[in-house]
């Protein structure tokens, strides 16, 4: 079994929701109505992403993923 951590960026949608996104993996993506669905919509998105990239020879991880950073500006 492999272990693997991931980033999450989580937006609020236009519609009241929250959009989450996995930079690393390509197209790798999900919605949820709260922020507990969106966290397990997301652990499926990520085990899916891995299985169907992985069935299909898709390079999983997007090479153009370096890092995510927080960035701190005092104005």
């Amino acid at each position: 079994m492999k272990k693997y951590n991931f980033t999450v960026l989580i937006e609020k949608d236009e519609d009241g929701g929250y959009i989450a996104t996995v930079p690393e993996l390509k197209g790798c993506h999900t919605q949820g109505e709260t922020i507990a669905e969106i966290m397990a919509n997301v652990d499926e998105a990520i085990k899916l992403c891995l299985e169907v990239h992985a069935k299909d020879g898709i390079q999983v991880f997007d090479p153009n993923f370096i890092e995510a950073k927080q960035f701190e500006l005092v104005i």
